[in-house]
């Protein structure tokens, strides 16, 4: 795994954004299209409002959305729809945008999101990793064995406490206890991974990441098993290691 140490949270976004938009451009001039998986989260911040500014040839890039909550509609303000269309997706004229859509069916909103990606070869992967070690919305422990690409699980406390903390709801009752998520094999099978992860609360999951066993009850470590894996941080996020 690929350690980038930023001294500041914008540099680390201009940064992994720079890095990202090359894997994307490269996959455009080799096959004349690229699919990627967008993340959202505070820690995405930054990196997505650099990326936004890249010369990429957008209307050739299909991307997919990473995790989405259950019972909350596109208009919430803790929404990962609304997120991604006004902080992503309305800035670029990108081809095509997969949302997940946690207001339908969920088992119906995997098996359509999962019909899909497995005829979109993914060429980079934008991630985060949370404040209890979880990769997208697999809180641990994580399931690594699933080949199902998108499924419904249930977010932990700490989990919902970071969701909170983060300002996204007024309540700790108000944090959805349901998502529709990808999965870890599915993120997994991207060409290249591009993980952001600033702020000094992320600092012990970033820790575990990279120390110990490569375990479900830290579900981002499983990256360390990627051939192309970078992972970007602040002096804050990599203060333990």
């Amino acid at each position: 795994m690929n350690i980038i140490i930023s001294e500041t949270k914008q540099q680390l976004g201009s940064i992994a954004a720079k890095a990202g938009a090359d894997h994307i451009r490269k996959a455009i001039l080799e096959r004349g299209e690229a699919n990627i998986i967008v993340a959202t989260g505070a820690s995405q911040f930054e990196m997505l409002g650099e990326l936004v500014k890249e010369d990429i040839n957008w209307s050739v890039v299909t991307a997919f959305h990473l995790d989405e909550y259950i019972g909350i509609s596109e208009q919430h303000p803790a929404s990962f729809r609304k997120y991604l269309k006004e902080r992503f997706v309305d800035l670029i004229p990108i081809r095509e945008f997969y949302y997940v859509n946690g207001e339908t069916d969920p088992n119906a909103e995997c098996a359509r999101l999962g019909e899909i990606i497995r005829n979109h070869p993914i060429d980079v992967a934008f991630v985060g990793i949370g404040e209890n070690g979880h990769l997208a919305f697999n809180d641990p422990p994580a399931d690594f064995e699933t080949e199902e690409p998108y499924l419904v699980v249930n977010l932990n406390d700490a989990c919902r406490h970071q969701q909170l903390g983060e300002g996204w709801f007024p309540t700790f009752e108000d944090v959805p206890q349901k998502a529709i998520s990808m999965s870890i094999r599915q993120i997994m099978k991207s060409k290249s991974i591009i993980c952001s992860v600033p702020d000094e609360r992320k600092a012990k999951a970033v820790y575990d990441t990279l120390n110990g066993e490569i375990t479900p009850d830290c579900p981002a470590s499983i990256m360390r098993n990627h051939p192309d894996a970078f992972l970007y941080l602040d002096l804050q996020s990599s203060s333990l290691i």
